[in-house]
């Protein structure tokens, strides 16, 4: 296997997979045409003018400076904008097409290729948006798309009708590939030594709340990719660890037969199948069954193997962690078990997550793992094909439990500070390791996020 610890050979990846893992087909085209395979210097310039208010709903204002906070940050986010500062903008909030002086928003200091603006109004209980978004360098054809919003009025309604109007921004702009905007994260949330319960929030950490109120120790939450359900393993006094299936339309626990000391639930795309790890064999092995665990079969006959992803593009690989070489290591093989490959070389590697177009694997790895060796828990990247790989945090104190976001371009994770669990927060980053911050304060840990 071979790594990258030459800068060039870094930047190289890097640039790799911030194109690769957002190609919605694997072909050497750039997916991105716009940025011309380079995501940092080629970005494409945007402004997000505040939305002009209108009618006298004393609301408005309130409303009207979630949306404008929540779009700003939506696109701040995507990863593809070089988002102009407000402080930069003409002071001018044009309303409509027809009040947009391009010329100005193009200009220095601006400088915009492309302008989001519109307008806001609360009236008879409803919030109606227009958005535009414009093309600032096409004086005769300037629009791109328009769209109207008109929700039950209230914060929320701002914040969701922000999401809806970056994710198209980002659709339009972003070579076709949906945003995220509208995205959950699923997490466990520490609330004392025996209490784990399952909570949801935005993808931004918007909206935290709970799910679960099973008043025990619950793991490794997974949902499913139609998110309506969530399979996770929780503490049976009885049983040990097992696997449990919540409905998230029905707010309530549902059947699923996963068998006493089970954990680490995985969806196949389709959501026809759940792999796991159960011990009922005598030792841990992965496990696949249908979406109630009846219909289950042994894949893997080696001991200690656990922690399974499914390749999300084929559904015809497993990458899972195996402790047949002694200390944990990361494998892949085919859905039935053949083909076994070991990826990693060394250390300690865990919680591997498969990027959505099945071309790279996440995962924890402390590669000088042993007393008294230097370094300690990272999340690293690795392209399957090649087995090369880039690491992408450094000195945050224990990383695990990278999850991708569904356009390939952002990794969740937990990060504790110290290595204690009570310290453990959720992270996100762009997939090149930039644009790190905090979703969650401490008390979080084991980030799932949604498929769409």
């Amino acid at each position: 296997m071979r790594s990258l610890h030459l800068l060039p050979g870094l930047q190289r990846l890097a640039a790799l997979i911030c194109v690769a893992v957002c190609a919605l087909t694997a072909t050497a085209q750039d997916p991105f045409p716009q940025l011309h395979q380079d995501l940092n210097n080629s970005r494409i310039r945007i402004a997000a003018a505040d939305f002009k208010a209108s009618g006298s709903d004393p609301t408005t204002p309130a409303q009207k400076h979630t949306f404008d906070t929540v779009l700003f940050s939506d696109l701040q986010n995507a990863g593809i904008f070089d988002l102009v500062s407000k402080s930069m903008q003409p002071s001018a909030s044009p309303g409509y097409p027809a009040e947009i002086n391009l010329a100005q928003w193009s200009a220095p200091p601006a400088s915009a290729s492309m302008v989001a603006f519109g307008n806001f109004v609360v009236q008879g209980g409803r919030v109606i948006v227009n958005g535009f978004l414009d093309d600032a360098k096409n004086s005769q054809f300037p629009q791109v798309f328009a769209k109207q919003y008109n929700e039950v009025a209230g914060e929320d309604s701002a914040r969701q009708i922000a999401h809806r109007f970056a994710d198209e921004i980002i659709f339009r702009l972003g070579g076709g590939i949906n945003g995220i905007a509208e995205s959950k994260i699923y997490y466990i949330k520490l609330g004392g030594p025996n209490d784990k319960e399952i909570w949801e929030m935005d993808y931004d950490g918007a909206n935290q709340h709970p799910i679960t109120h099973l008043g025990t120790i619950s793991m490794s939450p997974r949902v499913s990719p139609d998110n309506s359900r969530l399979a996770f393993s929780a503490l049976d006094m009885s049983a040990g660890f097992t696997v449990k299936m919540y409905s998230l339309l029905l707010g309530r626990m549902v059947t699923f037969s996963g068998g006493s000391n089970s954990g680490a639930p995985a969806w196949t795309s389709d959501g026809n199948q759940i792999a796991f790890s159960s011990s009922r064999s005598g030792h841990p092995e992965i496990w696949v069954a249908d979406t109630e665990g009846r219909i289950a079969h042994q894949v893997t006959n080696f001991g200690s193997d656990t922690s399974p992803t499914w390749n999300p593009k084929t559904n015809a690989q497993i990458a899972f962690i195996s402790g047949r070489s002694k200390l944990p290591q990361l494998y892949i093989m085919e859905s039935d078990g053949s083909g076994v490959q070991r990826m990693t070389d060394g250390g300690y590697a865990s919680s591997p997550s498969w990027s959505p177009n099945g071309q790279f694997l996440a995962f924890a790895w402390d590669r000088k793992y042993g007393p008294g060796a230097p370094g300690g828990q990272d999340i690293y990247v690795m392209e399957v094909a090649s087995k090369r790989w880039i690491q992408l945090t450094h000195d945050e104190g224990r990383c695990d439990f990278p999850t991708w976001s569904p356009d390939g371009r952002h990794i969740a994770y937990a990060s504790s500070a110290g290595g204690r669990a009570a310290n453990s927060k959720i992270m996100t980053m762009l997939v090149d390791g930039t644009q790190k911050h905090a979703l969650t304060s401490a008390g979080a840990d084991m980030p799932n996020w949604s498929w769409k």
